[in-house]
């Protein structure tokens, strides 16, 4: 897989080419019982594909996470809107053992109370491309044990989060579909602040940074 940086190249790259279509080409996304442009707010759900990078990303070490929270989509012109969230986030990564006590995996769990906010083009009636900058906070950090025998997660320490930078933030690029009131969609999640501070966790991860993958569904009211 190539690394973070060459995907975050690849989502900017997308943007910055959508972004000189013609106006004319986009079209806010309207239901059929909407006579006009109007805002909308949600519910979203989905699941985070998550891992920790220096340079490299490798997919063996991705983690699992949730992702859900509540969005509001504002237009402010034809084609062109703004897009706060407000989510839950759970990122990490996971290694893979083998020894003594077995096989499985440990999986690092860094969760977040995050706040991007997106600017969104459509495209078309049920398409649009999204990106902008996001900032979080992080609640809590564990680490769970998946044996591989009989597929138990089991607890093994809540970390204390002194050990990591509280305040994370980053850049996020991706694309929706809408269907009516429902959207669904796929996004990357580029981080830009190290997440390690002090501490045996803390400074096992110093260098590291966040990266996601996540893919949502939701629904608009």
């Amino acid at each position: 897989m190539k690394n973070a940086t060459s995907s975050l190249k690849r989502i900017l790259l997308l943007a910055a080419f959508t972004g000189t279509l013609s106006a004319a080409m986009a079209q806010q996304q309207q239901t059929t019982t909407e006579k006009s442009l109007q805002p909308k707010f949600g519910i979203k759900g989905g699941v985070n594909l998550s891992n920790l990078y220096v340079d490299d990303v490798e997919d063996e070490n991705m983690k699992v996470g949730v992702n859900v929270g509540v969005f509001a989509k504002i237009p402010v012109t034809k084609g062109f809107s703004v897009q706060p969230e407000l989510l839950y986030s759970s990122k990490g990564a996971k290694i893979k053992y083998d020894n003594l006590f077995g096989e499985g995996e440990y999986r690092f769990n860094l969760n977040y109370v995050e706040l991007p906010v997106l600017a969104v083009v459509n495209l078309g009636n049920n398409f649009n491309i999204h990106a902008g900058p996001y900032v979080s906070l992080l609640t809590s950090a564990n680490i769970k044990r998946l044996n591989a025998e009989d597929g138990e997660v089991d607890d093994i320490a809540d970390l204390d989060t002194d050990n990591f930078k509280r305040f994370d933030y980053g850049l996020v690029g991706g694309i929706g579909f809408d269907i009516e009131n429902f959207t669904l969609g796929a996004r990357y999640n580029y981080g830009l602040n190290e997440i390690g501070d002090g501490g045996v966790a803390g400074q096992a991860t110093k260098n590291s940074k966040n990266s996601a993958f996540t893919f949502y569904i939701g629904i608009g009211f």
